[in-house]
């Protein structure tokens, strides 16, 4: 009982205040408009000081960072790649390949992940490290994809450009911060009081902001649009790809925020992004908007379970 509680108490509060943001929404307390700024807040500003304000402060002693930061880079090409080759073979509406390929296997690890870290931890643990190793190769995955996706749907024979998706990695304002963060960290530059209080109170916003608007721009609608392949992306997203790689990494020895950074990893909801790439891109956007939809709504079950039986297993 005291390791679902403690599921329960990870999750349910991250909800609450999702469930908040929706109820404000539909008040009017709140708008489209502040929830397009709140991102801008938090992706530009408060989420890359708290990622880089955990690099400086990370731990020197932990020398399994590296063997943890491969293992998210292979493990993120990996499934993309089985994730692109079994799409493009059992998804009949050639149309909706890019688009479920990407949802399968793209997750918010930033937006929805860092919420669920925080309250347990009380800081982004190894997140940070996970978001350097995976996050640029989802990005860079996900627009090649897409493009070749797109191509082959209006028979083009337009070339994917890789500098652009290079720029696009190292202009992301949460590589930014996490970069920035390392001459900091190994050359042990310690902060004054007055401005780490103060870095820190403003990361301290991005968690509130994201998890607000998450709310306030769900569509409960968005579930009944292209139901079967969505709850498809949705199984995969959420439940087969943790019971996979789950217990390949606890196999290679890794164990508490390590093994819940590897969760949120393969296990986080779609990412909102993707939905904005899929639409930009000529891909199936409707697709992806309810695979967004239903990974998020749907994501506060399967995270509890996973975060009950990691506990009950004495990995977290």
């Amino acid at each position: 009982m005291d390791n679902f509680i403690f599921a329960l108490n990870a999750t349910i509060p991250v909800f609450l205040v999702i469930v908040l943001g929706n109820i404000m929404m539909k008040k009017g307390i709140i708008t489209k408009e502040w929830t397009k700024i709140s991102d801008r807040l938090a992706f530009r500003i408060a989420l890359p000081i708290t990622l880089f304000m955990d690099i400086v402060s990370m731990k020197s002693e932990n020398h399994s960072n590296i063997k943890f930061v491969v293992f998210c880079a292979l493990t993120t090409s990996v499934i993309f790649l089985i994730s692109w080759i079994v799409s493009n073979i059992f998804v009949k509406d050639k149309y909706m390949v890019g688009a479920f390929a990407q949802g399968s296997v793209r997750g918010s690890a930033a937006i929805l992940g860092m919420p669920f870290v925080i309250n347990i931890y009380g800081n982004s643990g190894l997140v940070p490290l996970m978001i350097l190793a995976a996050v640029p190769l989802f990005n860079a995955y996900s627009v090649i994809m897409l493009t070749v996706s797109a191509a082959k749907n209006r028979n083009s024979k337009k070339r994917i450009n890789y500098m652009a998706i290079i720029k696009s990695i190292f202009t992301n304002p949460l590589i930014i911060g996490i970069l920035l963060g390392f001459p900091f960290y190994f050359l042990k530059i310690e902060f004054p009081q007055l401005i780490s209080k103060s870095l820190n109170t403003i990361g301290a916003i991005s968690v509130p902001l994201m998890l607000i608007s998450i709310g306030g721009d769900f569509k409960f609608d968005d579930i009944f649009k292209k139901f079967r392949p969505s709850l498809v992306a949705t199984f995969i997203k959420l439940i087969l790809l943790p019971a996979i790689v789950l217990p390949i990494a606890i196999y290679l020895g890794f164990r508490e925020s390590a093994l819940l950074a590897i969760l949120i990893m393969v296990g986080a909801p779609s990412a909102m992004t993707g939905y904005i790439m899929a639409k930009n891109m000529d891909n199936d956007y409707v697709l992806m908007s309810n695979i967004v939809v239903m990974t998020t709504l749907l994501s506060s079950i399967t995270f509890t379970f996973w975060l009950f039986l990691l506990k009950t297993l004495n990995l977290l």
